[in-house]
This record gives C-alpha cells, sequence and structure tokens, in this order.
C-alpha cells in the first residue's frame, strides 16, 4: 500500500526549492518557496510571473520580480514543486 502525504506536508517538503504556481485566471509565477502557512499563503524569492497584457492582444509578458513577494492563498490553482515553469513551446515562453 502506497504511503499517504498531505498536501500541506507535500508543500513543507518543497520549501527551499523552486515551485511552479498556477494562479487563478492566466497568470503563472516561478520561484524559490520560503514559507506557507495553513491558508496556503506562498512566500517566494526570486520570482517570475507570466502574465497576459491585455493592451497588447493577450501577448504574455515576463516580469523578474526582485523583492520577496507574498501570494494569496485564495488565488493559487496548481502548484507544482520542482517545476520550472511553462514548457518552452508555451505561448508563455516564447515572449
Amino acid at each position: 500500500m502506497a504511503t499517504r502525504i498531505l498536501p500541506l506536508e507535500l508543500i513543507d517538503k518543497a520549501i527551499g526549492s523552486q515551485i511552479w504556481i498556477l494562479m487563478r485566471g492566466q497568470t503563472e509565477i516561478v520561484g524559490t518557496l520560503r514559507g506557507f502557512d495553513d491558508y496556503v499563503n506562498l512566500v517566494l524569492d526570486d520570482a517570475v510571473e507570466y502574465a497576459p497584457d491585455p493592451r497588447e492582444g493577450g501577448r504574455i509578458v515576463k516580469t523578474e520580480l526582485q523583492s520577496e513577494i507574498l501570494l494569496n492563498g485564495n488565488h493559487v490553482a496548481v502548484l507544482v514543486p520542482g517545476g520550472s515553469g511553462p514548457p518552452e513551446d508555451s505561448m508563455a515562453a516564447t515572449s
């Protein structure tokens, strides 16, 4: 029988490593996970945001965030521990 792991335990194992976060909407963020709480509010370092620019027809804009950031857990849709971000052939990677 497989060993059970709880969601917060999985996130805890990802502290200090890179994580790919898909937010509600169309924003994706890649960064180093520094901490989290029971509400899955996340603290990240060295984060890069991939988001559509509504002024340019939805073209994906890559923004390097220069400081530590806090993400509200209510807006997190998917966490990919060890994920490196959008695949090379995706719209986000081609911008």
